[in-house]
């Protein structure tokens, strides 16, 4: 079932409830103990379980009970995280320099990129200018 868009913003989330809720969605869906198990310094047991739930009230997550337990699953779609990770890179890394941030990825990747993907970036860019800019 796909993940359906809601109107809430990761970048307003305090850090510990973020760390909490990156963790959720790279394991896709997870217990609180999946959870502990896969945090790099975790809080304790109740502070995740309460932040899980804050989490859901906030509309970030959603559950399901398993007989005894509550597995909580990311409600935002992939593209929503994405563009929500890049907007607090490029506002941490580049806040007045949006190509600086371009050219550091390009600087990175340049060995890994195909002639095939260097043709699509163009693409992606052409698309993204806006109208008046192409004339």
């Amino acid at each position: 079932m796909p993940k359906k868009k809601v109107n809430v913003k990761l970048e307003s989330l305090p850090p510990r409830e973020r760390h909490v809720f990156d963790t959720v969605y790279k394991l896709s869906e997870g217990s609180v103990g999946n959870v502990l198990a896969a945090m790099d310094n975790p809080p304790g047991y109740s502070a995740v379980r309460t932040m899980l739930n804050i989490l859901v009230q906030k509309g970030f997550l959603d559950y399901r009970r398993e007989k005894t337990r509550y597995i909580y699953r990311p409600l935002l779609a992939e593209d929503q995280v994405r563009r929500s990770i890049f907007r607090n890179l490029l506002d941490t890394f580049f806040p007045d320099k949006p190509t600086a941030a371009v050219a550091a990825l390009l600087s990175v990747a340049a060995d890994e990129l195909t002639d095939d993907d260097f043709r699509e970036i163009e693409e992606i860019i052409n698309r993204q200018r806006p109208a008046v800019n192409r004339q």
